[in-house]
């Protein structure tokens, strides 16, 4: 199957999920989109993400991640005092096989645990992480345990919501035989809300190694729709991210970022 079979695929299932929305047994507001975008809502969640990466530069190839992220609230405990979010992120990759072909199958998976520091409409979170080396194929991980921290701020609003979470994290252990790891994500995220719970939003990723000096900084725009069924927030969405700044080659030059996330119980 080719990259564009494999696009227009995850396209098909996600689109219906999108427009068969009108059937949701709740009224649509702004207050759950922001809920179900707001990675500091302290509610349970699941969501189903894919990155596909259909040009690199200097690549003729293509990738894909598809991230399972569940995340836990955990209340004030211990001597910090403050709530917790803990989110995992489970990645499903393709690659390159540098014989020939592609591989996929498990990635390296990444855990945090995120402290609220405040609330309001301004919130701060910080906290640990760390990245466990479970990839099932070289060409699929880094081969290392890697530690670092993330930090989390949001600013809320019914019209919109603005933030950014960066993650820095380096190598201290694993294989031998691969290279130091230290890498440093930000991703400014923001989320404009329109009338019946559909929004525009912008949320490139901007990724740094800062061990070998190569980086790449998408800017996107897409758009989604958030609506209630029952107790849970649906949460469907696309948006196309092209690369406006990079250095080094094998980055991507643009991709599609598109998902459906389900948050519990709000």
């Amino acid at each position: 199957m080719n990259k564009f079979a494999l696009l227009l695929r995850f396209f098909f299932w996600l689109i219906p999920a999108v427009f068969l929305s009108g059937n949701a047994q709740a009224q649509t507001t702004a207050d759950a989109a922001n809920q179900s975008n707001n990675p500091l809502n302290l509610a349970a969640s699941f969501n189903i993400q894919n990155f596909f990466v259909p040009s690199l530069f200097g690549v003729g190839a293509h990738t894909n991640d598809l991230l399972l992220r569940p995340t836990i609230p955990v209340g004030p405990m211990g001597p910090i005092g403050v709530p917790q979010i803990f989110r995992a992120t489970i990645p499903v990759s393709t690659r390159p096989d540098p014989n020939g072909g592609y591989n996929t199958g498990l990635g390296d998976i990444n855990l945090f645990d995120i402290f609220l520091l405040s609330e309001g409409e301004v919130q701060l979170g910080v906290g640990p992480l760390v990245t466990m080396p479970t990839a099932t194929d070289p060409s699929l991980g880094t081969g290392k345990w890697q530690a670092g921290l993330a930090a989390i701020v949001v600013s809320a609003s019914k019209a919109r919501l603005l933030g950014t979470l960066v993650q820095w994290q380096h190598s201290f252990a694993g294989q031998s035989s691969r290279p130091t790891v230290q890498s440093l994500t930000a991703q400014p995220f923001g989320i404009f809300n329109l009338p019946g719970g559909w929004y525009i939003r912008s949320t490139g990723t901007w990724t740094f190694d800062l061990q070998h000096g190569s980086y790449y900084i998408p800017v996107g725009l897409g758009a989604g729709k958030a609506w209630k069924g029952g107790s849970t927030i649906y949460n469907a969405f696309i948006e196309p991210q092209y690369s406006v700044a990079h250095s080094g080659a094998g980055v991507p030059r643009w991709q599609v970022f598109a998902g459906l996330n389900m948050t519990f119980g709000k």
